[in-house]
């Protein structure tokens, strides 16, 4: 263990637990601090009644026994969790400067780009939102996010601007979150006592011109050589590589798509179908010479929702090497849409397919407590229609009860190892899948390379 590791009789004293009531709280250190002191305090984040709230509702449903809870939280903060896709905290938006564009004329488009801007690197810049942020990260005890860097689509110019949110705020912030180019630059910021993120887009970047297929894919490379080390065949809907999960076709992979795969193969990139639809992930796993993944979804044995996978998509993509990322999201997860929904489904595909070819990508954010004061600030926009990535079918999202989302909140990680603790998993396969299997499946996309 390094210098910076946490300390066996300082965690547990930390640990105490409380009574199981609907008060039951619980206080412990999920890192440690990064060198020269620019890590939270250990514990500050105790102070924040949000985050306070959510582990609350979360151990009332749990129920874990003291035992468990300690050995969950003490086994969460010695291992290297690695996020399979979500999103690091969000910042509150400065409603002020929002307000002066849109009284200024500012456009839709101009007003969404600093709303982005803000919220993805004001913790970098604001001390406030710096502070929160770091708390969110020390209570979660995450070591590193498969960061979604990349608006939905496959537009170079719309990939960019989120990348270049992301890469501004790892510049900013070196010494805490740095950005990740390789597995073990991971595994070195958990010995340090950091975190990081390492990128994914949104789509795979297309010249859009159609001159040839080699022509269309040379911007897969490009941004790989820019950080991005997965990307989304799909999202949701149909697009020139196949049919996206929301599309009541379910056509599959196209021609071009299997160029595709085979082209992030070839550069190092992982092939995530978790928005593509059933045959479009089956072909891309049966194509795939490298591990692949369904970044963040859930498993259509136990809710056949159009954003799951039936097990005969997920034994392809484990016959890969890959894994499947189980999500937070209740709408996604049927049932109560809980923390213990979300744990059957990590149950299901441990038992089925193996404790190799599971993870956690929870799709949710941390967003600061700032946020809804900020945002009231702004007024005067006029009502705009939806968002592309919001065409969804009627039906699909929602309606998710208040207790459902605040069990799995993103700063509730160590609870869905106290979860896995209860339901007799062995360390060695909890370790798997809270970051293990990941790490594994990005050594092997770069091998080769």
């Amino acid at each position: 263990m390094s210098d910076h590791s946490i300390d066996r009789r300082r965690f547990l004293q930390a640990s105490a637990v409380l009574p199981l009531t609907g008060a039951a709280v619980f206080a412990a250190e999920t890192t440690a601090p990064a060198p020269g002191g620019n890590a939270a305090e250990p514990g500050s984040w105790r102070s924040n009644p949000v985050i306070q709230e959510a582990r609350q509702v979360a151990l009332e449903i749990l129920k874990p026994s003291q035992k468990d809870l300690q050995h969950g939280l003490e086994l969460h903060a010695e291992s290297l969790v690695f996020e399979s896709y979500g999103f690091s905290p969000r910042a509150a938006v400065d409603g002020d400067a929002i307000q002066a564009a849109i009284k200024a004329g500012a456009s839709d488009v101009e007003i969404q780009d600093m709303q982005e801007r803000m919220s993805m690197t004001r913790a970098a810049t604001d001390p406030a939102e710096l502070a929160e942020f770091k708390q969110a990260w020390e209570a979660a005890g995450v070591t590193c996010i498969f960061q979604n860097a990349g608006e939905e689509g496959q537009a170079v110019m719309r990939l960019l601007k989120r990348l270049a949110h992301f890469t501004r705020l790892t510049d900013l912030l070196p010494d805490f979150l740095p950005k990740a180019a390789t597995p073990d630059e991971i595994v070195a910021a958990k010995r340090a006592g950091r975190h990081c993120l390492y990128f994914s887009g949104n789509g795979a970047p297309l010249a859009e011109q159609w001159v040839s297929i080699e022509d269309e894919l040379r911007y897969i490379r490009i941004f790989f050589e820019l950080g991005i080390r997965m990307m989304h065949l799909t999202y949701n809907r149909r697009n020139m590589i196949g049919d996206g999960c929301a599309e009541p076709a379910n056509a599959g992979l196209s021609d071009f798509g299997r160029a595709v795969v085979a082209e992030m193969n070839r550069v190092g990139v992982i092939a995530d179908c978790a928005h593509s639809g059933w045959q479009t992930s089956l072909e891309a796993a049966k194509t795939s010479q490298k591990p692949m993944v369904a970044s963040h979804t859930t498993c259509a044995a136990l809710n056949p929702h159009i954003r799951s996978k039936p097990d005969e998509v997920i034994r392809a993509i484990c016959d890969t090497g890959g894994l499947v990322g189980i999500c937070c999201v209740p709408s996604f997860l049927g049932g109560k849409g809980d923390i213990s929904a979300m744990l059957d489904h990590i149950d299901h595909v441990v038992k089925k397919f193996g404790a190799d070819h599971a993870a956690i990508g929870t799709d949710v954010a941390y967003t600061s407590r700032n946020a809804a004061a900020e945002s009231k600030k702004i007024s005067g926009r006029p009502k705009s229609r939806a968002r592309w990535e919001a065409f969804w079918p009627q039906g699909a999202l929602g309606p998710e009860s208040r207790e459902a989302v605040l069990s799995m909140a993103w700063t509730n990680w160590p609870l869905f190892t106290v979860g896995m603790v209860q339901r007799g998993y062995r360390d060695e396969d909890i370790q798997k899948v809270l970051g293990g299997n990941v790490l594994r499946v990005t050594r092997a996309a770069l091998e080769g390379v």
